[in-house]
């Protein structure tokens, strides 16, 4: 039996126009194309990657889905229902079925609260009593991600970088959401605490069987964690499928030169390890390449005759979906 979906994304885009500057007022504004038609879906109890160099759109992507951004196209599908026209006391119910982890566990806090009162925030934002009230409910969500009673009545800064996360986990938890989405969740932390702190969302979701769009940079916990990935570039999604198919056999050339740089501890295969370096800079998102956005950095563009270069330059890719990538030549040999 297939899993629940509990997780639609369609077509989504987000473009910001910027503002007239004082120096050249008659300069027509810019639009930013930071996300452009990011579409994917996630069954429930199952974790979506979303991988990307910095300025992808990852973190965009992922705050449309829990609206804290509102789209300029596509739709967000949550548990059957499209966000995208909620408005007050609509959109004040939904809160409780998307949360987010964010990147930095101490901003994130406020300093002047307590542990006590920033897990208990949820439930008064949402006129909620659980059974046996606040302060238990709290307590069992602090035993449940690895919090001692005594730290109830502590401030952040009492806290290490691990536990401060581990007080967004328990907070996102606090509604019993559908889906969290954790953006860099453990990118500010050490690395023997990122594993702790991934074992611990693990655990969680075989409980609860929540589903978590997991954004980030490191490759490595990100094929640990996921079931699926989906590879972002310049607000666009090059590459989907699943994670174990994805890392064995790349289809995207991006996807390829991502895998390429990841770490491996082996000396030996570390030396044998083929490097592709991508040159030049990520294009802005206000003036993105024709055709292929990628084709400004793809080293496949070298070994291609004129014809196909002029295709890349002027035809735009079929959108990625589940299993194929957004390269016209994914299936050619030229990229084996």
């Amino acid at each position: 039996m297939e899993p629940q979906e509990i997780l639609r994304v369609e077509d989504l885009a987000k473009h910001f126009t910027s503002g007239r500057s004082l120096l050249a007022p008659g300069r027509a504004r810019r639009v930013v194309k930071a996300v452009d038609g990011v579409s994917f879906s996630l069954a429930r109890g199952r974790t979506l990657g979303l991988v990307g160099e910095s300025g992808c759109g990852k973190s965009t992507t992922g705050r449309m889905i829990a609206r804290l951004l509102d789209p300029t196209a596509g739709r967000v599908v949550v548990d059957g229902q499209d966000t995208a026209g909620l408005r007050g006391k609509d959109l004040y119910h939904f809160r409780r079925k998307v949360q987010m982890v964010f990147q930095d566990p101490f901003a994130s806090l406020n300093p002047r609260q307590t542990i006590g009162s920033a897990i208990a925030a949820p439930f008064e934002a949402q006129r909620i009593t659980p059974a046996g009230g606040v302060k238990r409910r709290v307590g069992e969500l602090m035993e449940r991600v690895g919090l001692k009673p005594e730290h109830y009545n502590r401030f952040p800064h009492e806290f290490s970088g691990g536990q401060r996360q581990r007080v967004g986990i328990a907070r996102a938890l606090a509604l019993e959401p559908s889906v969290i989405v954790c953006d860099e969740p453990v990118s500010a932390l050490d690395v023997s605490v990122q594993a702790q702190v991934v074992n611990l969302l693990e655990e969680i979701q075989e409980d609860t069987g929540v589903a978590y769009v997991f954004i980030a940079h490191d490759l490595s916990v990100v094929r640990h964690i996921s079931d699926e990935i989906a590879v972002m570039y310049l607000g666009k999604v090059v590459e989907r499928g699943p994670v174990e198919e994805l890392y064995s056999s790349p289809q995207h050339p991006y996807t390829r030169a991502l895998l390429s740089a990841v770490p491996i501890p082996d000396p030996r295969a570390a030396r044998a390890q083929v490097k592709i370096r991508l040159r030049g800079d990520l294009p802005s998102p206000a003036n993105p390449p024709s055709g292929c956005v990628f084709r400004t950095r793809c080293p496949l563009m070298a070994t291609l005759a004129e014809p196909e270069r002029e295709r890349c330059s002027h035809e735009v890719p079929e959108p990625a979906s589940f299993g194929r990538a957004a390269c016209h030549f994914a299936d050619s040999a030229a990229l084996t």
